[in-house]
Formats: C-alpha cells, sequence, structure tokens
C-alpha cells in the first residue's frame, strides 16, 4: 500500500427527488468525506438501506451527486463548489495574507468528463446476472469495453484479449462463447470481474460482489480479487454486509447508518476497539463458531426501526436507537473527529 492519496471525497452528498413531494426528497448520502490510498482496500459496512451503494456508485458518477467534491489521482472529476481552495504563487507556494494566515478562494462548479476516467474506475455489481447483458456472449460482453477505449489494434490482439482476462479470473476460453444465462453464479460474478478488469484500472468499487454466491464460492472470489490486487496494484473499495470477510479484506474499515459516515478506522483496530454505539452492535452480531464463547457474549440489540432517508431525524440520525442518546443527540450533528490514530468517528458520547 501507497502513502499516495488515490481517491478524496469531501461533503459529498446525493439526494434522489420525489415526484409530487416536496423538499430534497430521499437523502441517500449525506456529507461523507474520506480518503483511500493507492493500493488499500477501504471497506464500508452498514445495514441495508444505508447508502453504501450509492455512495459507491456516485463516486464514480455513474449517479450524478448533488453536492461536493470527488478528486481522483489529483483530477477534480466533480466540485459542486463553495469550497475554499487554497492561493498559491507561481512556484506552487502557498500564499499568506499580512497576517501570516494562508489565503484561498472559492472553487467554482466543475464536471469533468468522465471517459478517460472510466478505464482507471471501474465498479463489480452487487447481482451479475442483472447486470450483464443476456442478449451478448461473455466475449462480446469484456470486448465492448475494449473497443470503447480502443485499447485493441487488430481483432487477433482483441481476442488475445478476451481470452487472458477469461484465464486471470479462472474461466475457460471457449466460455467465451457462451450467454451469461448458461453459467453458474459464481462464474457469472467472474464474468463481471474480467469486464471490469477488461480496461486495465486502478481503482475498482466491489459492491457487495459475494452477496449472491454461495459461502463456498464466496471465499474463492475473495481471494481471486487479493490476488489480482497483490499483481495489478489495484485499490478497492469493498462494500458488504458480512463483517468477518470485511475484516479480512479491508486495510480500513467505515460504518455508515442512514447515509452518513459515522465511523471509520484501521480494521484491526475499528474490531477491537469500536468507539460508536452502532460500530459495537454490529460487531456483537457476527457470529463466533465457538458454542461456549457464543453464549457467554453479550448481544446488543436495537429498538427501532430504521428512519426514512425522506425524513431523517435532527441531531445524530442515530440518536432514535441509540440507548444512550441525550438531549445533545437529538439536538445538534455530532463533528467526525479523529479520537486515536486514523480512528474517526461522530458521536457526542465521545466527547
Amino acid at each position: 500500500m501507497d502513502d499516495k492519496v488515490l481517491l478524496q471525497v469531501t461533503n459529498l452528498q446525493k439526494y434522489f427527488p420525489v415526484k409530487g413531494v416536496k423538499g430534497p426528497g430521499v437523502q441517500a448520502v449525506e456529507g461523507v468525506s474520506l480518503e483511500i490510498k493507492k493500493g488499500e482496500t477501504l471497506g464500508l459496512v452498514g445495514e441495508s438501506g444505508c447508502g453504501k451503494t450509492t455512495l459507491g456508485r456516485t463516486i464514480l458518477r455513474l449517479h450524478e451527486p448533488t453536492c461536493g467534491r470527488i478528486v481522483y489521482d489529483g483530477n477534480t472529476i466533480y466540485d459542486s463548489g463553495g469550497f475554499d481552495i487554497p492561493l498559491k504563487d507561481k512556484d506552487g507556494k502557498q500564499v499568506l495574507d499580512k497576517n501570516g494566515k494562508p489565503l484561498t478562494t472559492k472553487s467554482k462548479k466543475t464536471s469533468q468528463d468522465m471517459l478517460p476516467f472510466r478505464r482507471k474506475m471501474q465498479i463489480i455489481f452487487q447481482d451479475p446476472l442483472a447486470s450483464l447483458d443476456p442478449r451478448m456472449t461473455v466475449g462480446e460482453i469484456i470486448g465492448e469495453a475494449i473497443d470503447i477505449h480502443k485499447l485493441a489494434s487488430s481483432k487477433e490482439e482483441r481476442s488475445e484479449m478476451i481470452k487472458s482476462f477469461l484465464s486471470d479470473v479462472g474461466l475457460n476460453t471457449e466460455h467465451a462463447n457462451r450467454f451469461p444465462h448458461e453459467f453458474s453464479g459464481g462464474q457469472q460474478q467472474r464474468v463481471g470481474i474480467a469486464r471490469a478488469l477488461a480496461v486495465k484500472p486502478e481503482f475498482i468499487v466491489c459492491d457487495e460482489p459475494i452477496s449472491a454466491l454461495d459461502v463456498s464460492i464466496q471465499s474463492q472470489i475473495v481471494n481471486m480479487l487479493e490476488d489480482m490486487q497483490n499483481e495489478l496494484g489495484l485499490t478497492y473499495l469493498f462494500i458488504a454486509h458480512d463483517l468477518s470477510v470485511v475484516r479480512h479484506i479491508s486495510n480500513r474499515i467505515g460504518v455508515m447508518y442512514l447515509g452518513s459516515l459515522i465511523e471509520l478506522g484501521e480494521s484491526y483496530e475499528l474490531y477491537k476497539h469500536p468507539l460508536h454505539p452502532y460500530t459495537k452492535t454490529l460487531l456483537s452480531a457476527i457470529p463466533v463458531p465457538d458454542p461456549e464463547k457464543s453464549r457467554a457474549r453479550k448481544r446488543i440489540v436495537l429498538e427501532g426501526d430504521i428512519s426514512s432517508p425522506m425524513n431523517p431525524p435532527k441531531g445524530c440520525r442515530f440518536h432514535t436507537r441509540c440507548p444512550y442518546a441525550t438531549q445533545k443527540c437529538k439536538e445538534e450533528i455530532p463533528q467526525f473527529k479523529e479520537y486515536g490514530k486514523d480512528h474517526w468517528a461522530a458521536c457526542h458520547l465521545l466527547g
């Protein structure tokens, strides 16, 4: 893993308007800020409907952001404006005022053409069959990306590239002539991975790539993703429900609740010393393959239902289910602050 920041997301928001309803609509992602370093895997967990998938797709601009900034490898691919940008002179040095304070200017709204970045940023979809065109053969599906980005100079080179990508994901070359419905779930997911690899990307959003697969196949896919990361130097945003898998594959883990990022930290640290009450609840639900230890563990059970993203509660979004909520939690939004080395959380109880 490199120290270089490959992806930087600042105050990202995504609202889906609802026809006939006043207001912003469904607030799927609300004020998420994070960084992903080159070569690392950032895991993202949370309940169904918390905004994990929407965040991943908005980062790739498959969903157009409502607000925020997305910077990939130093290139701003989206900026809604309103951010303070440091002023620098021709030598690249920070410009200071007479009191020695940094001078800044407001950014302008930008929305850069994404085609050059599609080669660098790819996605593996959650449902492999639904994401593959049933009218196209596997060879045509993989070859389509090669054609769009003009990666092959001849039909022979194109054919060899398709065979190579199929081989990389554990499929046979004759599979190129088959249609998606002729494969098992695990094989369909391998086709989806091969399609993502066809443009030789640097960053891949893995949107619950194993949730629809059998347990025996899940380990194969996870191991394959790890091997490809080591061989190709890939960077992952790994979205999943299975906390054990996320812990295994991730360098750092982010926890989302109702569209907001509420905790972020290194994998081992977050599992051993969770800070947010919601994170503690999620970790208490992980099955332990030891009957004695399982009986001795205390399971934290939340009461009530998750609030509607169309009308989220004021203050901390988790306060309606938090057993430790105070009046301050109901009135003020907690700041996302660092409480240890690279361990961030948003909770008033932490001080």
